[in-house]
């Protein structure tokens, strides 16, 4: 069987690496495409992943209608010819639209009821959709998708990024990290350039937070792209991460994370590191089902955000059990199923 999977964002790395090596080691023949956007490339070189690179984002919204065109014509040109038994994405624009207009089956991971835009682009045209039990049916059925193509799954996308994960407890001995305070706080800006979010390229909700906090905690910014790393540029007790590195083992080690974004925020909560969201955009669903288990807390008030922190890097919290499906089973037979 001829797989086709679009990656087109740095968490879709994670997502996705799993499925790719257990497809090749099953025999099947994998072609992976992705776009030149943030850290993806870095991150498909670290998990040693051949990709096929075509196009890249974009910032306003000439650009991304612009490039996302662009980019279903360089695509189509590459996978026209290869027979290809079934294609895979999450959130990918492209990759529904091609498959549609080529015939092809579709299976699409979807955990953001509020890209707008994006849903009412790639839902309509989709094979197969697999959400999250939290993200509400009728939501999706109003950007199109029919809810006979609608596969549901009690958890979260992050799920799929802990699958054979290996804890590296000297993580910050191994990045030399020279930390002056007993506790540490890791911490992710909001994505700025998606077209999701309404946000200042050259600002972070974070600023504020992090001129109260360095002066207790050591704090450890992973910044999605350069610009964004020069706003915590010369800040004292304030470590900048050049990826790739290994986020999930730097969550694990640290007291707390406070994110503006949303993947990591999740993946916090999975690995049940206290974790704080003030991302600036709507609550998604995904994350209320883990501020719901009491594994995430969100606020957008500064105060309340460090006088949270502060609680949350004295007193841990205790651990809480929570049930999910085997999403990677899910995806992988859905796969195989749209594919025979």
């Amino acid at each position: 069987m001829k797989i086709w999977i679009d990656i087109t964002n740095a968490p879709h790395v994670r997502f996705f690496k799993d499925v790719i090596k257990y497809l090749i080691n099953e025999g099947e023949d994998v072609i992976v495409t992705t776009r030149d956007f943030g850290d993806i490339h870095k991150l498909m070189n670290m998990y040693d992943l051949d990709y096929i690179s075509i196009g890249s984002h974009g910032v306003s919204l000439y650009e991304k209608l612009k490039t996302s065109t662009e980019r279903v014509n360089e695509m189509i040109e590459v996978v026209a010819d290869e027979k290809i038994d079934v294609a895979v994405s999450k959130h990918s624009i492209e990759l529904p639209r091609i498959a549609y207009g080529l015939g092809i089956p579709s299976l699409y991971v979807l955990d953001n009821e509020h890209a707008t835009a994006a849903n009412k682009l790639t839902l309509p045209l989709c094979n197969r959709i697999i959400s999250p039990n939290v993200i509400d049916m009728w939501k999706l059925m109003q950007y199109g998708a029919d809810p006979n193509t609608i596969t549901k799954y009690n958890g979260t996308s992050e799920l799929m990024h802990f699958k054979n994960f290996e804890y590296n407890e000297n993580i910050f001995d191994d990045l030399g990290l020279e930390l002056e305070f007993d506790k540490t706080i890791f911490m992710r800006p909001e994505p700025s350039l998606a077209s999701y979010l309404d946000a200042d390229c050259n600002k972070s909700v974070l600023t504020p937070i992090v001129n109260e906090l360095k002066d207790y905690a050591n704090i450890l910014i992973l910044p999605r792209f350069s610009r964004q790393a020069e706003i915590f540029e010369d800040i004292e007790n304030v470590t900048i991460l050049e990826p790739p590195v290994d986020t999930s083992s730097i969550i694990k080690s640290s007291d707390l994370v406070i994110g503006a974004g949303g993947t990591m925020n999740r993946e916090a909560a999975i690995l049940q590191t206290p974790v704080i969201s003030c991302y600036p955009g709507k609550t998604l669903s995904v994350d209320q089902h883990y501020i719901d288990n009491g594994l995430m807390y969100r606020s957008m008030d500064t105060s309340d955000i460090i006088t949270r922190a502060l609680t949350f890097i004295a007193n841990p919290k205790e651990k809480v059990n929570i049930e999910h499906d085997d999403l990677f089973k899910l995806v992988v037979d859905n796969i195989y199923d749209l594919g025979s």
